[in-house]
């Protein structure tokens, strides 16, 4: 008798113990980690580390499909990036922020493209000394003439279209084709700032009066309305288990795939082109070259 009270002692005790460990258990925030250039291209010896819309997705579906995944905090440290590619990112953060909060931590930088992706979520939390805003865009056009001369490389254009050949990179653009190209970065810049306009609840020239392109403390841009939270890590968790209406969860942290010495795109050419007896410089351009017709880059990106 005496034996069975004390079990049924033990289960009660037991069963007050296991559920609230099991509730938080079952209740997570999903942390993403994203560093480097916002591009299409994956990481490689010459790029560094990159952040590529395709891992961005397959993090935010992992996070989006699991039941169990209440709000999602992204570590965010980018100089910013493609245009194209922070648009597809910037949609997949609001896309999933339908169905479960978001929340940006920048701990380091998140300028221009950087940002621009933050302003999709829920809410952004930024250390005072951390590195955000240069709400801007840039545009590069590569002229590649003189790289082919050096090469030997002649090249034939044909061409059906005024203005088809005007970034191949085999001339100088003319005044009308500089005039061309100012009025797509203008076009890239007032999305820009409509993006920022509507993530942080500002009106239009309010966000144009911010998007000098300059760089901001995370201190000062909490007094201008570029985030909402000064802190780190811990802060966005606070912040995540208010939003998901939780008391408390457990943390898990996406990684990203290993990377090896061989899965670094070009490392085994840069390898035969040292022994070759080619330059550092030498490489660079021919990788350049390997990319294929030049093309215009617009970059939110400081």
């Amino acid at each position: 008798m005496v034996s069975l009270v004390a079990v049924l002692i033990i289960v009660v005790v037991v069963t007050f113990i296991v559920r609230p460990m099991a509730r938080s258990a079952e209740e997570k925030i999903a942390v993403i980690s994203l560093s480097g250039t916002i591009t299409f291209q994956g990481s490689s010896l010459l790029s560094g580390a990159t952040i590529t819309p395709d891992r961005v997705r397959g993090y935010l579906s992992r996070a989006e499909a699991d039941p169990a995944v209440k709000a999602i905090i992204i570590r965010v440290n980018s100089p910013g990036g493609t245009v194209p590619a922070c648009q597809e990112i910037l949609e997949e953060i609001e896309r999933v922020k339908e169905e479960k909060p978001v929340v940006v931590v920048i701990e380091n930088m998140a300028a221009s493209g950087g940002y621009y992706i933050s302003t999709g979520a829920d809410r952004i939390v930024a250390s005072p000394v951390a590195l955000t805003g240069s709400i801007g865009v840039i545009s590069q056009v590569m002229n590649v003439e003189e790289l082919y001369e050096k090469l030997g490389i002649r090249v034939q254009m044909f061409k059906g279209g005024r203005y088809k050949d005007m970034y191949s990179g085999f001339r100088e653009l003319t005044e009308e084709e500089e005039e061309i190209t100012q009025r797509l970065v203008d076009e890239y810049y007032e999305h820009f700032v409509g993006v920022v306009a509507a993530g942080r609840g500002l009106s239009t020239d309010e966000a144009r009066e911010l998007a000098t392109g300059q760089v901001y403390t995370g201190a000062r841009a909490r007094q201008l309305g570029l985030v909402d939270e000064l802190g780190g890590l811990e802060t966005a968790l606070d912040v995540a288990l208010e939003l998901a209406g939780l008391e408390a969860a457990r943390v898990e942290y996406y990684h990203p795939p290993r990377r090896t010495v061989w899965s670094l795109l070009g490392f085994g050419d840069a390898l035969l082109m040292r022994l070759w007896g080619l330059g550092a410089e030498d490489i660079i351009l021919l990788e350049i070259l390997s990319r294929g017709y030049p093309q215009p880059s617009f970059l939110y990106q400081g």
